[in-house]
């Protein structure tokens, strides 16, 4: 048994970048990251992952990260996660992308197009542009998020 137990550890050494994973957790004590529960409210945050990935049921899905730049919640995460299989989360998630100002014209073509617009927006507005968040719930209890301004990063 602890043959197999090791092999499978040996297995994440080999397929995890581990020096770069030691260097997220250093980081994450010298940011005094907080990962507490934010409650809704208004944030001002900026983007951390924009990202397609899949599902733990297996379904194409939107995550979205923000990071929260200021007040009682600074450095506390807080996350979106929108399947995009049916058209209305498609429209629901390309209203989303447009209100980022991207620059980018946002339109889903295929999966594969969609992947590559996502990591081109964050790429485009990653260091550059922050936003206001009013994260709130909707009707039926699920979260829901909305910019409410966009702000220009200054050096």
């Amino acid at each position: 048994m602890v043959c197999k137990m090791t092999n499978i550890w040996e297995k994440f050494d080999r397929e995890i970048d581990i020096e770069g994973l030691q260097k997220d957790v250093q980081e994450a004590a010298e940011n005094g990251a907080n990962f507490r529960e934010v409650p809704h409210g208004e944030y001002e945050v900026k983007i951390e992952k924009l990202e397609l990935v899949e599902s733990k049921a297996g379904d194409p899905m939107v995550t979205v990260w923000f990071k929260v730049l200021a007040g009682d919640y600074k450095g506390s995460m807080i996350f979106m996660n929108q399947v995009i299989i049916k058209g209305f989360q498609i429209h629901l998630m390309n209203e989303f992308l447009r209100s980022l100002d991207s620059g980018y014209d946002i339109e889903f073509k295929s999966y594969s197009q969609y992947g590559q617009l996502l990591m081109d927006i964050h790429e485009a507005i990653d260091g550059q542009l922050e936003y206001g968040l009013k994260y709130g719930e909707g009707k039926k209890g699920f979260n829901t998020y909305e910019i409410t301004n966009v702000y220009e990063v200054e050096e």
